[in-house]
């Protein structure tokens, strides 16, 4: 930080650039243009998509406010469907969803798990709908060796504080593989200007900073290890948890080969879950229901009272428990046993 300050180096200068060549080799991608945040990384790739006022994409309801968000910004409608059992978009849903309006795909990569994405690909195949994926909880997640966000037009990360890779502030990519979609955003983040600094389009103000980029390349070097230390607390809490018939657990770190997950977090379905959720903060442990604990389609924005009973029921129970990297094996090991205790195991 203090080498970016020295040179005044703030706005589109090497640092980003370095970010962003050292990101996409990770992934294995062409492209990765750093924008100022994760909604706005989901706003821009609808654009390059090609979505429009009065457009349709369809999206899981079980996402953060932003993925809908995005879309109403973008002047088109979102179309919620269920989760399926792996917390993520249920393929099985999106047929019935499609109407003449949709004209985009939005899985969801929640949790650090990326979804079927053979099936969802295949469906964008035969509709020729395109796939734009909100991975803003899955960078560095694959499913059969291929990179989250990756598998459509364009994919989006968040770097917000809290996830795997995060910064110190707001923070966001696109990653395409499409050098016109990659060419679009670069005018998008930057008031529409081209290579020489001319105004070609319109554009808006949406660019990830030097210092920010700074950071997020040095904490890409150790990023590995930090999912691996992920994938190491998953497994323990699957070993001390799972032989507890309360529980639904995520998949273990090695139970489907053609998933790769980073855990972004450890999501669970409980019986009782107020009361267990009550039982851990006693104990100093805290939990989070993820986003407020109500699903998107049940926000008071306007959306059309479709029901949608799985998901819904999922809210009364699912729960959050503690995953980061600084907890130590003793942390898990506390938060372990008293989960048993409250279910007398």
């Amino acid at each position: 930080m203090r080498e970016v300050l020295s040179r005044g180096a703030f706005i589109l200068q090497r640092d980003l650039e370095h970010f962003e060549q050292n990101l996409a080799e990770y992934l294995d991608v062409n492209y990765v243009l750093g924008v100022a945040d994760g909604t706005n990384a989901l706003k821009l790739s609808l654009i390059a998509a090609g979505v429009e006022s009065g457009d349709e994409v369809i999206v899981p309801s079980h996402t953060y406010v932003a993925s809908a968000a995005a879309i109403h910004y973008v002047g088109a409608n979102p179309v919620f469907v269920e989760c399926g059992s792996d917390h993520l978009m249920d393929v099985d849903a999106i047929h019935d969803a499609i109407s003449p309006k949709t004209r985009c795909l939005m899985p969801v990569q929640l949790n650090g798990r990326t979804a079927n994405m053979d099936r969802i690909q295949a469906i964008s195949e035969d509709t020729g709908i395109p796939i734009v994926e909100d991975s803003a909880q899955a960078l560095g997640s694959k499913f059969k060796g291929k990179s989250a966000g990756s598998f459509g037009v364009a994919g989006t990360f968040s770097f917000y504080p809290a996830k795997v890779l995060g910064c110190f502030g707001d923070g966001g990519a696109v990653i395409t593989n499409d050098p016109e979609v990659a060419e679009r955003i670069s005018l998008l983040r930057d008031h529409g200007r081209n290579e020489k600094g001319e105004v070609i389009t319109w554009g808006t103000n949406c660019r990830l900073d030097n210092l920010q980029a700074a950071v997020l390349d040095l904490k890409l070097k150790s990023f590995d290890d930090d999912v691996a230390r992920r994938r190491e607390i998953a497994r323990r809490y699957i070993d001390g948890l799972n032989q507890i018939d309360a529980l639904v657990l995520p998949p273990g770190p090695e139970d489907d080969s053609d998933h790769f997950d980073v855990y972004q977090n450890f999501e669970i379905e409980c019986e009782q879950r107020d009361e267990l959720q009550a039982f851990l903060s006693a104990a100093g442990i805290g939990t989070i229901v993820q986003f407020g604990g109500k699903p998107v389609h049940m926000y008071p924005l306007g959306f059309e009272k479709t029901p949608l009973p799985k998901t819904e029921k999922l809210y009364e129970r699912m729960l959050l428990l503690p995953m980061h990297t600084a907890l130590s094996d003793e942390d898990i090991g506390f938060v372990i046993e008293k989960i048993r205790s409250f279910y007398a195991v």
